[in-house]
Protein backbone atom coordinates (compact mmCIF):
# COMPACT_ATOMS: atom_id res chain seq x y z
CA UNK A 1 0.00 0.00 0.00
CA UNK A 2 1.17 3.58 -0.88
CA UNK A 3 1.13 5.96 1.50
CA UNK A 4 -1.77 7.72 -0.32
CA UNK A 5 -3.97 4.69 -0.02
CA UNK A 6 -2.89 4.52 3.61
CA UNK A 7 -4.17 8.38 4.20
CA UNK A 8 -7.05 7.75 2.45
CA UNK A 9 -8.26 4.28 4.47
CA UNK A 10 -7.51 6.12 7.71
CA UNK A 11 -10.02 9.46 6.30
CA UNK A 12 -12.70 7.47 5.09
CA UNK A 13 -12.71 5.25 8.00
CA UNK A 14 -12.60 8.36 10.37
CA UNK A 15 -15.22 9.66 8.73
CA UNK A 16 -17.55 6.52 8.65
CA UNK A 17 -16.82 6.51 12.09
CA UNK A 18 -18.32 9.95 12.91
CA UNK A 19 -21.28 9.21 10.68
CA UNK A 20 -21.68 6.30 12.86
CA UNK A 21 -21.89 7.97 16.36
CA UNK A 22 -24.02 10.82 15.06
CA UNK A 23 -26.86 7.79 14.20
CA UNK A 24 -26.55 6.36 17.63
CA UNK A 25 -27.41 10.24 19.05
CA UNK A 26 -30.14 10.18 16.70
CA UNK A 27 -31.21 6.81 18.55
CA UNK A 28 -29.88 7.37 22.49
CA UNK A 29 -30.25 11.54 23.05
CA UNK A 30 -33.52 12.56 24.78
CA UNK A 31 -34.69 15.50 22.99
CA UNK A 32 -34.71 17.08 19.69
CA UNK A 33 -31.81 19.26 20.67
CA UNK A 34 -29.51 17.03 21.75
CA UNK A 35 -30.40 14.97 18.63
CA UNK A 36 -30.01 17.90 16.40
CA UNK A 37 -26.47 18.64 18.16
CA UNK A 38 -25.45 15.08 17.67
CA UNK A 39 -25.88 15.17 14.57
CA UNK A 40 -25.02 18.23 13.12
CA UNK A 41 -21.93 17.98 14.59
CA UNK A 42 -21.05 14.56 13.99
CA UNK A 43 -22.48 14.21 10.40
CA UNK A 44 -20.67 17.98 9.15
CA UNK A 45 -17.50 16.12 10.11
CA UNK A 46 -17.67 12.83 8.93
CA UNK A 47 -18.78 13.57 5.50
CA UNK A 48 -15.92 16.11 5.12
CA UNK A 49 -13.48 13.72 6.34
CA UNK A 50 -14.88 10.76 3.85
CA UNK A 51 -15.10 13.20 1.51
CA UNK A 52 -11.39 14.10 2.16
CA UNK A 53 -10.52 10.73 2.27
CA UNK A 54 -12.19 9.75 -1.17
CA UNK A 55 -10.45 13.28 -2.54
CA UNK A 56 -6.91 12.14 -1.29
CA UNK A 57 -7.40 8.53 -3.09
CA UNK A 58 -8.37 9.98 -6.51
CA UNK A 59 -4.72 12.02 -6.61
CA UNK A 60 -4.82 16.01 -8.22
CA UNK A 61 -7.40 15.77 -11.10
CA UNK A 62 -11.16 17.37 -11.65
CA UNK A 63 -12.62 14.64 -9.66
CA UNK A 64 -10.57 15.68 -6.47
CA UNK A 65 -11.64 19.48 -7.31
CA UNK A 66 -15.00 18.27 -7.52
CA UNK A 67 -14.70 16.55 -4.23
CA UNK A 68 -13.50 19.60 -2.10
CA UNK A 69 -16.40 22.08 -3.44
CA UNK A 70 -17.99 19.08 -2.29
CA UNK A 71 -16.44 19.75 1.66
CA UNK A 72 -16.69 23.64 1.26
CA UNK A 73 -20.44 23.14 0.13
CA UNK A 74 -21.27 21.18 3.31
CA UNK A 75 -18.72 22.75 5.75
CA UNK A 76 -20.93 26.11 4.91
CA UNK A 77 -24.54 24.56 4.36
CA UNK A 78 -24.49 21.50 7.33
CA UNK A 79 -24.36 24.26 10.65
CA UNK A 80 -26.29 26.86 9.00
CA UNK A 81 -29.01 24.10 8.08
CA UNK A 82 -28.49 22.78 11.41
CA UNK A 83 -29.12 26.00 13.12
CA UNK A 84 -31.99 27.30 10.91
CA UNK A 85 -33.88 23.75 11.55
CA UNK A 86 -33.04 24.51 15.94
CA UNK A 87 -34.30 27.95 16.17
CA UNK A 88 -37.68 27.39 14.58
CA UNK A 89 -38.12 24.61 16.57
CA UNK A 90 -37.55 27.09 19.66
CA UNK A 91 -39.40 29.40 17.80
CA UNK A 92 -42.55 27.00 17.56
CA UNK A 93 -42.35 26.22 21.60
CA UNK A 94 -40.93 23.11 21.88
CA UNK A 95 -38.28 23.40 24.64
CA UNK A 96 -35.52 21.59 25.94
CA UNK A 97 -35.27 18.91 27.94
CA UNK A 98 -33.78 19.17 31.10
CA UNK A 99 -33.03 16.36 33.86
CA UNK A 100 -34.18 16.06 37.41
CA UNK A 101 -36.52 19.44 37.38
CA UNK A 102 -39.13 21.29 35.34
CA UNK A 103 -38.17 23.15 32.20
CA UNK A 104 -37.11 26.85 32.72
CA UNK A 105 -39.53 29.51 32.02
CA UNK A 106 -38.54 31.20 29.08
CA UNK A 107 -37.44 35.00 30.42
CA UNK A 108 -38.53 36.50 26.71
CA UNK A 109 -42.34 35.59 27.77
CA UNK A 110 -42.30 36.40 31.04
CA UNK A 111 -41.17 40.10 30.25
CA UNK A 112 -44.22 40.47 27.56
CA UNK A 113 -45.92 39.15 29.85
CA UNK A 114 -45.62 41.65 32.62
CA UNK A 115 -45.18 44.79 30.68
CA UNK A 116 -48.46 43.69 29.02
CA UNK A 117 -50.21 43.55 32.45
CA UNK A 118 -50.89 40.26 33.05
CA UNK A 119 -50.20 38.82 36.47
CA UNK A 120 -47.47 36.65 36.57
CA UNK A 121 -47.53 34.16 39.42
CA UNK A 122 -44.66 35.15 41.41
CA UNK A 123 -43.79 38.90 40.37
CA UNK A 124 -45.86 40.45 43.58
CA UNK A 125 -44.57 38.18 45.78
CA UNK A 126 -40.83 39.06 46.26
Amino acid sequence: MTVFQVVSLVLVSAGAFFLLVGSLGIVRLPDFYSRTHATGKSDTLGLMLALLGLAVHEGLGINSAKLLVAIVFVALTNPVGTHALTRAAYQSGLRPWFKGGPVPEDPTERNTEAEAGIDVPGEGER
